[in-house]
């Protein structure tokens, strides 16, 4: 399970139950309680829950907003990424959206236009909202279904890349390291089929909010020197600027 599905879930869970325990989480995940510690000092930071103490140490919910209101916190900042990366789309492309939700944002506003595109992907989400547009050519590559990425993974999945040539990838991540440039993802599988699409693509764009420079992933699968650029939010200006200087573009 990616690290931002698990944190939904652990603020759905506050939501229903009002507070949980550190180990219980870690319990229900199969995690780590180290794990689950980060995760919540995330959530913790977003506003979206509050720890508290009384025995064991306890999360509960912060007030102020419903959780559907929460949960939507992150689209103003994915829906700004999609509409830059729209910006490089020229028609009759091929194009390839990886298992993410930022992609997906990305694949809402082609699925509303009328450019003639092939896009292949390996998200299930990603092929039901592009293939609702006639104009597009709506592939799916195959591989192992994973339902908790909701895509196709694996060795086969990444075989059934190799005849496939992409004028642009865009793929999602779940960390950046500022310093090191590392680009890293929670799931093996999918950083191996990450790769391999930057691999066959003329142009590789990385679809990464600003929060992702303060987020742990545990598989390297590119540098941000693999990418032709860096389409991201503006929410962190200083961690920006820091790349910009190390000459990593920044859109």
């Amino acid at each position: 399970m990616f690290q931002e599905e698990r944190q939904q879930q652990i603020c759905v869970l506050i939501e229903q139950r009002g507070r949980v325990t550190v180990s219980d989480l870690a319990s229900r995940f199969e995690v780590t309680e180290d794990c689950i510690r980060k995760d919540l000092k995330l959530l913790a930071a977003e506003g979206r829950c509050r720890k508290v103490y009384g025995g064991a140490t306890r999360i509960e919910r912060s007030g102020g907003r419903t959780m559907g209101e929460r949960l939507n916190l992150f689209q103003p900042e994915k829906q700004a990424i999609a509409l830059k990366a729209i910006e490089l789309v020229k028609p009759n492309q091929t194009l390839y959206l990886d298992i993410s939700t930022t992609a997906l944002h990305l694949a809402r506003l082609l699925a509303q236009g009328d450019m003639p595109l092939t896009v292949i992907s390996p998200m299930v989400d990603i092929l039901a909202t592009m293939g609702s547009n006639p104009n597009v050519t709506a592939i799916c590559p195959g591989g192992t279904m994973r339902p908790d990425l909701n895509g196709f993974v694996g060795a086969l999945a990444i075989d059934a890349l190799d005849p496939h040539r992409f004028d642009i990838a865009f793929l999602g991540a779940y960390s950046i390291d500022v310093d090191t440039h590392a680009v890293a993802t929670f799931d093996a599988e999918d950083g191996l089929l990450k790769r391999a699409a930057i691999e066959r693509a003329g142009q590789s764009y990385l679809l990464c909010e600003s929060r992702k420079f303060e987020a742990f992933g545990t598989y390297r699968f590119a540098s941000l020197s693999d990418f032709d650029a860096l389409v991201c939010d503006d929410q962190d200006q200083e961690s920006i600027c820091t790349l910009r200087e190390a000459d990593v573009d920044v859109l």
